[in-house]
């Protein structure tokens, strides 16, 4: 496995109720397949590459809910530059065996991640490609609070899509900021992630969150399978200048996007 940008997407995990359903529905949307991990998850394939993971929730308040993880050399130092600059820790650093060191915090927003250093386990296998995670971004209200964090905490350099929408934009005109790691020029070809803003237009009791997206060869088909395996369809297919995306539930109530991008 390639190793990640620093504070590049290199992971995500899905908390589910009923592991068992997760991996029906997973399954049959992007063709994943399973294998047991050490504990009550299963790692996910897709031909044959980690893809992502699915894990049984242990205590019935957590969130049922897609997280997603930057890569980091340093996790210490990262977490204490979270605390420096606004954020909070919720899990210090932990080490997964031989696999890696973990931790998981919030941005000022109340947005929750978390962060990776590799040890024998690096990352994705697979991305960018139908089948795999290929973008994330932050929701948020406290834009200026957040992007400030980010930029600071992250090292992301950031650039304003002031009229052409990001990948999570439905339309023109819509306050986006893309991120790109550090020490590159910011902008579409190296973004790794974004921030988006939660507008009047959602209920006040929103929180903050991250929605993470898969690419998938089909918007449309990939929406119709979504609904006939007991899931939802939030936001019906539509088009962007980076594909064709939908925002989705899975049966379980974890919320994910699927973009199809365009014929190069």
């Amino acid at each position: 496995m390639a190793a990640f940008a620093q504070s590049a997407p290199c992971w995500v995990d899905v908390q589910l109720p009923d592991l068992e359903a997760g991996k029906r529905f997973y399954g049959e949307l992007f063709g994943w397949t399973f294998r047991a991990g050490d504990g009550p998850f299963a790692d996910a394939l897709s031909e044959g590459r980690l893809v992502a993971a699915l894990a049984a929730k242990q205590d019935g308040r957590m969130p049922t809910a897609w997280g997603v993880y930057f890569a980091t050399d340093d996790i210490t130092a990262s977490v204490a530059r979270i605390r420096e600059h606004g954020g909070q820790v919720i899990t210090d650093p932990v080490r997964v065996g031989r696999s890696g060191v973990l931790a998981q915090a919030a941005d000022p927003g109340g947005a929750v991640f978390g962060l990776w250093q590799a040890g024998e386990r690096k990352g994705f296998q697979k991305q960018n490609e139908p089948g795999s995670f290929c973008w994330t971004e932050v929701y948020t209200r406290q834009k200026d609070r957040v992007d400030t964090f980010y930029e600071k905490a992250f090292g992301f350099t950031s650039a304003e899509l002031d009229d052409s929408g990001g990948p999570g934009t439905a339309e023109s005109g819509v306050d986006f900021r893309m991120w790109s790691p550090a020490g590159t020029e910011p902008g579409p070809d190296t973004a790794v992630g974004g921030r988006s803003v939660i507008t009047d237009a959602f209920p006040a009791e929103m929180p903050s969150y991250f929605l993470s997206y898969f690419a998938v060869a089909d918007c449309d088909a990939s929406a119709d399978t979504v609904k006939r395996l007991g899931g939802r369809v939030s936001e019906p297919p539509f088009d962007i200048p980076y594909g064709r995306m939908a925002v989705v539930q899975d049966d379980q109530g974890a919320v994910f996007a699927v973009l199809q991008p365009p014929v190069s």
